[in-house]
């Protein structure tokens, strides 16, 4: 099954995809993560990261670009990260809505509070802050689509 969303094509991960899937999570946490330490970010974080999920990927030009996966029993959206040179462009987007058509809603997810673009992202495609929490990584917004009236970070 795929989905074309525009120029990103969207489908099941398989296992050979797995290792541009890592890739894809370090490079952007690296990248984006700024409040979290270079040394509790590694490489080989991912499968622990998504064990037992399904994963999707988005393609451009046969080259993974990004990645989904989510845990379904609980229609928890668990990652969703996109190559740093391919973010802004839509890809992002895709894999929310393929996720998306899979679990249905209502659907949730936890953001860093210190995560602001994936905060608006999220917000601008209708999510909604549910409540504040703390993990170990530090504290995080409970985000949730289709959900009731919710409070604004």
């Amino acid at each position: 099954m795929t989905t074309d969303s525009s120029a990103w094509v969207t489908r099941v991960a398989g296992k050979r995809d797995r290792p541009a899937c890592a890739k894809i999570f370090y490079s952007s946490r690296r990248s984006a993560f700024h409040w979290m330490p270079n040394d509790k970010i590694r490489f080989d974080d991912f499968d622990q990261a998504t064990a037992g999920e399904p994963i999707w990927v988005a393609e451009r030009n046969r080259r993974i670009v990004g990645f989904v996966s989510w845990w379904p029993p609980e229609n928890f959206i668990h990652n969703l990260f996109v190559d740093p040179e391919h973010q802004r462009l839509g890809v992002g987007t895709a894999l929310l809505d393929a996720c998306l058509a899979q679990i249905g809603r209502p659907a949730r997810l936890k953001c860093s509070t210190s995560n602001k673009n994936a905060l608006a992202f999220y917000q601008q495609l209708g999510w909604r802050c549910e409540e504040q929490s703390t993990s170990p990584d530090g504290p995080y917004w409970l985000m949730m689509l289709d959900g009731a009236a919710a409070i604004a970070p």
